[in-house]
């Protein structure tokens, strides 16, 4: 009766070991979640910035390009219209 009584503790004393070392880790697995939650949320922020940097650069030179194509148009009419005006 002595064997099964020690046999009983010392099986509940393993079984609450290990049951401890369990919370343990899934309250690390828990904790390391939140931060990894935390850390995607800050790249999904800086992804979002980044990209409507780019956006804004894009848009900023498609302005330029255009301009310089009406300003390339406005010279090529007006270097026809001075060599018209030469041979007539």
């Amino acid at each position: 009766m002595e064997n099964e009584l020690v046999l009983n503790v010392l099986f509940g004393s393993v079984s609450s070991l290990l049951l401890a070392v369990v919370a343990y880790f899934i309250k690390q697995l828990h904790t390391d979640f939140k931060k990894m939650e935390k850390d995607i949320t800050e790249v999904k922020t800086m992804a979002l910035l980044i990209k409507t940097e780019f956006k804004n650069s894009y848009d900023l030179l498609s302005q330029r390009v255009e301009y310089l194509e009406s300003r390339i148009t406005t010279l090529e009419m007006l270097n026809l219209k001075n060599k018209r005006d030469e041979k007539g």
